[in-house]
C-alpha cells in the first residue's frame, strides 16, 4: 500500500528520514554489491538477492548479523530511502510481483540514497543556532532537494547527484564554519580528509575541529571531546569511542556510531542510539 512521506521539517524533524524496513522491499539487501571481507561473509553482485532475504523482505538472520559475518549490513544506513522508493516512487509495487520494476528500481535506490543522505544533514543544518545566518540558503537547499526525490524513477535516474551534492556541501561548509566558530578561545585543528587510521587521540581536545572525511579506522579516542567538531564522512570503523562525548558534534550519523566501538559512558548527540553491540 502506498504511504504518503512529508516532506523533513525545516525545524529539524527526521523521522522520514530514518530506514523503516518494514515499508520497503529489501532493496539494500538486493539493489547493492557487497564482497566478501571482515564486513561480509560471502560476494553478492548488484541486483542479486541476498541468500538471507526472506519472502516477506525481512531479513532471516537480522538479530545475528555480526555474529554470522555480516557486520557491514549493522552499519548501512539507507537514511528512508529505502521506504520512499518502495511506497512513493513505485507506489507499493514490489519488483519480486512485478519484475519489470527491478532493473529500474535498483537503479534508483542508490541515487535517492544519496538525495536523503543530503536531506538529513540539511535538516540538522537547519537546527543549529550558529547557522542561522544562512537559514534561508538552507531551507531553499532543503526544498528543493526534497522536491528532487519526489520525481518519477525516470526524473529521479537523471538527476546529476555529484552536482546535487556539490551545491548542497558548500552550504554545510558554511554551515561547518559557522559553527565551529562559535568555539570561544581556541585554535580549531583542521584534520579535514587526514589519514589518521589507528591514532593514538585518548583523550584527546578535538572541540572545534574539522574532520570532514578522515580516516579514524581503529583510531583510540578514549575519553575524547570532540563536542562541536566536524564529523561528516568520518571513518568510524572499530574506532575506540569509548567515553568520548560526541554532544553537539555536528553532521555525525548513525551508521558512524555504529561502526565504531563505545561503551555506556560514550555521550553521543540528540537523535542517535546506542548501538547494541557497545
Amino acid at each position: 500500500m502506498s504511504q504518503k512521506h512529508e516532506a523533513p521539517s525545516a525545524g529539524g524533524d527526521r523521522l522520514d528520514l530514518q530506514a523503516d524496513c518494514g515499508s520497503c522491499f529489501g532493496l539494500c539487501c538486493v539493489a547493492l554489491p557487497f564482497a566478501a571481507s571482515a564486513d561480509f561473509a560471502v560476494d553478492k553482485p548488484a541486483g542479486k538477492p541476498c541468500s538471507n532475504l526472506q519472502a516477506d523482505f525481512s531479513c532471516g538472520i537480522h538479530a545475528r548479523l555480526r555474529d554470522k559475518g555480516f557486520s557491514g549490513c549493522t552499519v548501512f544506513d539507507c537514511f528512508g530511502a529505502g521506504q520512499k522508493v518502495s511506497q512513493v516512487t513505485f507506489g507499493g509495487k514490489d519488483w519480486r510481483s512485478a519484475p519489470g520494476t527491478s532493473r529500474q528500481m535498483f537503479d534508483v535506490f542508490p541515487v535517492m540514497r544519496q538525495l536523503h543522505e543530503l536531506l538529513w544533514y540539511l535538516s540538522e543544518a537547519l537546527t543549529l543556532p550558529a547557522a542561522r545566518p544562512i537559514h534561508k540558503d538552507l531551507r531553499r537547499a532543503l526544498k528543493e532537494t526534497d522536491r528532487l526525490t519526489r520525481g518519477s524513477a525516470d526524473a529521479l535516474a537523471e538527476v546529476d547527484v555529484a552536482a546535487v551534492r556539490q551545491d548542497v556541501n558548500a552550504l554545510l561548509l558554511r554551515t561547518s564554519e559557522l559553527v565551529r566558530a562559535a568555539v570561544p578561545g581556541r585554535k580549531k585543528k583542521n584534520h579535514r580528509g587526514a589519514d589518521l587510521i589507528g591514532a593514538r587521540l585518548r583523550g584527546a581536545d578535538l572541540r572545534g575541529a574539522n574532520l570532514r572525511g578522515a580516516y579514524l579506522i581503529a583510531a583510540d579516542l578514549n575519553g575524547a571531546d570532540l563536542r562541536t567538531a566536524d564529523l561528516i564522512g568520518v571513518d568510524f570503523r572499530d574506532a575506540d569511542l569509548g567515553g568520548a562525548d560526541l554532544t553537539g558534534s555536528i553532521f555525525l550519523t548513525q551508521a558512524q556510531v555504529n561502526a565504531a566501538k563505545g561503551d555506556a559512558a560514550t555521550k553521543l548527540p540528540p537523535g542517535l542510539s546506542r548501538p547494541a553491540h557497545w
